[in-house]
């Protein structure tokens, strides 16, 4: 039988100098290029010129981290923390007693990058003239993908570890907590591992709807819809198996994960009931940019 996963994984790759690369940014960026790769067929495929998928998904990508980032940074410890070292929001340095010192952007939320992608989404729609139910339903397909690499990052790193559990797939995080032997050490869920395989299922299934189920078709808002819902459904109730990630949320009933992500899981609700209210049609875009509705 199982007795508990001792986790122990070095989250750095190698050196460069003073720069290191580590599992995180590589598996970020990873699943960054699946997800474009994905994202780009899929587009490109029903009409949308390769050139403009290329310049909206670069810029979306910026947008993107920028949103994790300011999630973080407004959200999670902006009282305790950012507000007295700004300049650290913005660079990947942290001012030590002995200079300042590269540590890569640590500290990125998700719901700030979902806020961040929503809004160039409305823009980029705006400007290019392009259905923005089309283009989110697309997206959508494809960033679940992109979030479970992020969830496997956060394991390397040994992050966002979940409460102490007695399950035997607990996993002892050895370098976390006590002084590297298994006595210190108690086994957590694996929080990220949750995740991860939420979203990896959610993408699966999400690739199996359009090119099987729909054939491409897909009712506006539905596939946005799904995706929300089954994020952050799956989001609020595994931050119950969270440990806290800032002080502030000790004693909340509530953490700031979950308060973030009841509006998301409202939004997916309202596209979903818009999606079977409009089921009968599919905006596409077409050659040029502009777009047009066809029935069913």
């Amino acid at each position: 039988m199982l007795e508990y996963i001792t986790w122990n994984a070095d989250p750095i790759i190698f050196h460069l100098g003073n720069i290191r690369v580590g599992w995180y940014g590589l598996l970020l960026a990873s699943g960054f290029l699946l997800a474009y790769l994905i994202f780009n067929k899929i587009t490109t495929r029903e009409g949308l010129s390769e050139k403009l998928v290329d310049r909206f998904a670069i810029t979306l990508i910026l947008w993107t981290i920028v949103g994790l980032r300011l999630g973080h940074c407004l959200f999670y410890e902006w009282n305790s923390y950012f507000k007295h070292h700004i300049l650290e929001i913005f660079i990947p340095f942290v001012e030590t007693a002995e200079g300042w010192k590269f540590t890569g952007y640590a500290g990125l939320a998700s719901h700030g990058g979902v806020i961040a992608i929503l809004c160039y989404v409305l823009w980029f729609t705006y400007k290019h003239k392009v259905s923005v139910l089309w283009l989110m339903d697309r997206l959508a397909i494809a960033i679940p993908l992109a979030a479970a690499f992020v969830r496997c990052g956060n394991l390397m790193n040994s992050e966002i570890i979940g409460t102490v559990t007695q399950q035997p797939w607990g996993f002892i995080f050895m370098r976390l907590e006590g002084n590297g032997t298994d006595e210190c050490c108690e086994p957590r869920h694996p929080s990220q591992l949750y995740e991860a395989l939420v979203y990896l299922s959610l993408f699966f299934f999400q690739i199996w709807h359009y090119f099987r189920r729909t054939k491409g078709k897909i009712p506006p808002g539905r596939t946005s819809g799904i995706t929300l819902c089954t994020v952050f459904i799956a989001r609020f109730f595994i931050e119950f198996l969270k440990k806290e990630q800032v002080d502030f949320e000790k004693g909340m009933a509530l953490d700031m994960g979950q308060l973030l992500s009841i509006p998301f899981i409202l939004i997916g609700i309202g596209l979903l009931i818009y999606s079977f209210k409009k089921k009968d049609s599919y905006a596409m875009p077409m050659r040029n940019g502009t777009s047009k509705t066809n029935p069913a």
